[in-house]
C-alpha cells in the first residue's frame, strides 16, 4: 500500500511539474510574441472617474532593449498644458529589479522613482509604476499554473496563474487569459498581497501592424475605486531608429537628443 501511495505522490508531483513547465512556456510565448527592435508610439489616454468623468492625455511612448537585454522605455506627455512636457524613464533590468525616473516641469528636475513607490499610481493614471513595466515582466521572475481552459472573446484560451518570486512585489498573484492559438493576452486579474482582486488589465482592437498583430486599446480598471483608464494607441511603428540619447535623464530634463 505504501509503494502506490507513493506512486501517485510520484505522478502528482510529476503532473505539477509538467502544469508549471507547460504555463511558463505559454506565458513565454504570450509575452515574446511581437519580435522587434524597437516600438514607437503616440496614444490617447482616458481617464474615467467614478462618477463617469473623463480626462484626455496625449503621450508619446518609446521602446528599446540596451545591448545586455535591459528592457528601456520613455513616455512623453504631450497634452494637456498642465502635464505637457513630463517624461519618463523605466529600465527594466534583466535581473528584476527596474530603475525610474521622472522629469516634471513644474519642478524643473529630474526626480528617481524608488522602488518602494512601485504601487504608487502614474501620473494619476490607474496604472502603477510597476504595471507600466508588467507587460515585459521577465518570465523568469514568476511561477505558473494552468488553472483551467475557458472560452473569452470567442477564443479558446488557457487561464494561467502567474505568482512572483519575490513576495515584495506589488501583486501576490496575476490571472491571466492567454489566446491558445495567437498567444494573445486577453485579460490579467492582479491580486494584492492578501489576495484581494484590485485590478484588471484587458487588451483589445487587435490589427496587423506591420506583420504583427497589435492590440490597439489597452484597459485598466482599479476595482475598489470604480475608476479606469485608457489607452489607444493611434499611431504604432515597430523598428523605428530611436537614438540612444533617448534613453537618458539628459533627455528627460531636455526632451532634445544629442
Amino acid at each position: 500500500m505504501k509503494r502506490i501511495t507513493v506512486f501517485i505522490i510520484s505522478l502528482l508531483a510529476v503532473a505539477s511539474l509538467l502544469n508549471a513547465q507547460d504555463a511558463a512556456s505559454i506565458m513565454d510565448a504570450a509575452k515574446n510574441r511581437i519580435k522587434k527592435d524597437t516600438l514607437s508610439t503616440r496614444s490617447r489616454m482616458e481617464i474615467r472617474a467614478k462618477n463617469g468623468s473623463t480626462t484626455e492625455r496625449r503621450i508619446d511612448q518609446y521602446s528599446k532593449d540596451d545591448v545586455k537585454g535591459n528592457e528601456r522605455m520613455v513616455v512623453v506627455f504631450q497634452s494637456p498644458a498642465n502635464v505637457a512636457g513630463t517624461r519618463f524613464l523605466t529600465i527594466d533590468n534583466t535581473d528584476g529589479s527596474s530603475d525610474r525616473w521622472i522629469y516634471l516641469p513644474s519642478l524643473k528636475k529630474v526626480r528617481r522613482i524608488a522602488a518602494s513607490e512601485g504601487g504608487g499610481s502614474f501620473m494619476g493614471t490607474d496604472f502603477s509604476y510597476d504595471d507600466m513595466s508588467a507587460l515585459n515582466r521577465d518570465v523568469d521572475l514568476d511561477t505558473y499554473t494552468i488553472l483551467r481552459e475557458e472560452t473569452l472573446n470567442g477564443a479558446p484560451c488557457y487561464v494561467i496563474q502567474s505568482v512572483p518570486k519575490d513576495s515584495s512585489y506589488q501583486y501576490s498573484k496575476t490571472i491571466s487569459w492567454v489566446d491558445k492559438d495567437k498567444s494573445l493576452i486577453y485579460r490579467s486579474e492582479m491580486h494584492d498581497r492578501r489576495g484581494t482582486l484590485v485590478k484588471i488589465m484587458e487588451t483589445s482592437d487587435f490589427r496587423d501592424v506591420q506583420d504583427r498583430l497589435t492590440p490597439m486599446q489597452t484597459k485598466v480598471s482599479t476595482q475598489a475605486a470604480g475608476t479606469s483608464t485608457i489607452i489607444y494607441s493611434e499611431i504604432v511603428k515597430y523598428d523605428d531608429p530611436i537614438p540612444e540619447s533617448v534613453f537618458t535623464t539628459a533627455y528627460l530634463e531636455t526632451g532634445r537628443t544629442r
